[in-house]
């Protein structure tokens, strides 16, 4: 019992002096990192290093276990960090540091949560950053790094937050990312990545969110990205993307934002894209997407996206009309139709559009007079663009209600009549062009029709005033047959 006893207090003793140890080492290795650094606020006549900004220590302000330096301007190197044995997350974000990435930072095995983004890191990623098991989130995003990502992050099994975006880096994703059970948020845009995506991605975790932006991507969209129904954020723009968009993407319920554009995708866009009632952005935009196989329409499907705030069609080949409930989407702000093959008049309903900030639809094949409903969307702003189309008759009065807008482009039309004088209550106008059509009488005397180049007002054989050379005197005495002085 005695001897027993004795051990106890030796193993007692022991644990302290290896702790008071451990401490003294961590506040050894603080004050050299603050002379390497020169960190703000450290150790100002407190040798209590728990509570230094940026620090936070364990139970009974015991040893390090975080450290945030982020956004302090800091530079030099940060080897030093990798002796904090216990340290779980470090966040060095938003600084200057520059050079290669310590692989010693390997070595700190109860890590994590490690962010190193938005810095001046080059070279590869070290391979030793794999032997971080308990490592959670990874972010290594907004550096200069190259090469590829390494194969030794496939022991990373509980992460859940991998972001490795605006960055040189090259090669394929591999395959064994998709194997991440855990795995919650992918984001690797603006890298120069090849390859497919990997067709297992989000086939075995609950994956929310994937942004490849801005790749050299190829292949199909995989189905797997929509197995778990959990995908929040799907944005792969500016890749090379071939094939559909799967029918599958109708299963996650809660996705906000799909946005595929600029890439070489076909087909129809699946009636299940109905079923994702928290779509607020979708974007297709420079496809080659064509509309709605049985109708030629655009999907009346995508009319169950209550929430949609932001519907980017432009630049592919869908046909048909524009739905007559297109603004059941009741928080619809950009509707982007331009450069389809879409046909038909512009429904009047359109001016149920109240939250439109922007509305473009030129460069297809509509007919019919411009509706006046138009001018009842007193929050369009940024741009009415309806240029090359087949429209006539006259310009609506009602236009002149939109004292918002910015940006007015009904060039390459049909239209007759004058330019309405109650034009002049858009008082934010900043450019126009009313050329190729069939307009006549004089410009209105606005200030922003007359610093508007003669081209916004070319090909209207009728029209005269300011810009134009052509004074209205010379030409409505001309029009009566008498010759112009």
């Amino acid at each position: 019992m005695a001897f027993s006893c004795l051990v106890c207090l030796f193993l007692g003793f022991l644990s302290k002096s290896l702790f008071a140890t451990a401490q003294l080492e961590d506040q050894a290795t603080l004050l050299a990192i603050n002379r390497e650094l020169g960190v703000p606020g450290w150790g100002a006549n407190d040798t209590d290093y728990c509570k230094w900004a940026g620090i936070s220590c364990g139970l009974n302000q015991s040893m390090v276990e975080g450290l945030d330096l982020s956004r302090l301007g800091l530079r030099g190197n940060v080897t030093l960090i990798s002796e904090l044995k216990a340290l779980k997350q470090l966040d060095l974000s938003s600084n200057s540091f520059y050079g290669d990435i310590p692989s010693a930072i390997g070595n700190l095995s109860q890590l994590e949560f490690l962010d190193l983004s938005l810095n001046k890191f080059g070279g590869v990623i070290p391979m030793e950053l794999g032997s971080l098991k308990n490592l959670k989130s990874l972010n290594l995003s907004n550096n200069m790094l190259v090469g590829q990502i390494p194969d030794e992050f496939q022991g990373l099994e509980k992460l859940e937050d991998f972001q490795i975006s605006s960055n040189k880096l090259n090669g394929s994703i591999p395959s064994w990312v998709g194997n991440l059970t855990n795995l919650r948020v992918f984001t690797a845009y603006e890298n120069d990545l090849g390859g497919e995506i990997p067709d297992n991605l989000g086939s075995v975790s609950e994956l929310k969110v994937l942004n490849l932006h801005s790749n050299m991507l190829e292949g199909p969209i995989p189905k797997s990205i929509f197995a778990m129904g959990k995908l929040e954020i799907l944005i792969l723009t500016l890749n090379r993307l071939k094939g559909e968009l799967p029918e599958s993407v109708g299963n996650c319920k809660g996705l906000s934002s799909i946005r595929i554009g600029n890439n070489d995708l076909v087909g129809v866009i699946p009636k299940a894209i109905g079923n994702v009632s928290s779509l607020t952005y979708f974007e297709v935009a420079n496809n080659n997407m064509s509309g709605n196989s049985l109708s030629g329409d655009i999907p009346t499907s995508i009319l169950g996206c209550k929430s949609l705030n932001k519907l980017d069609l432009s630049n592919n080949r869908f046909n048909g009309t524009v739905p007559n409930d297109i603004c059941n989407m009741s928080r619809l702000q950009y509707l982007l139709l331009g450069q389809n093959s879409i046909t038909g008049e512009i429904p009047h309903e359109i001016g149920n559009c109240m939250k439109l900030l922007e509305l473009q639809m030129g460069r297809n094949y509509l007919t019919g007079n411009i509706p006046p409903e138009i001018g009842h969307i007193r929050n369009l702003q940024i741009a009415l663009n309806l240029s090359f189309n087949h429209l006539h008759g006259t310009l609506p009065t009602e236009l002149g209600k939109l004292d918002k807008l910015v940006s007015l482009d009904v060039s390459n039309n049909q239209l007759s009549g004058t330019i309405p004088p109650s034009f002049k209550g858009m008082l934010s106008l900043i450019e126009i062009n009313f050329s190729n059509n069939l307009l006549s009488g004089p410009v209105p005397t606005f200030v922003p029709f007359q610093k508007s180049p003669n081209s916004s007002f070319f090909g209207n054989k009728g029209l005269c005033g300011e810009p134009l050379s052509l004074s209205c005197g010379k030409f409505l005495s001309f029009r009566s047959g008498e010759l112009p002085s």
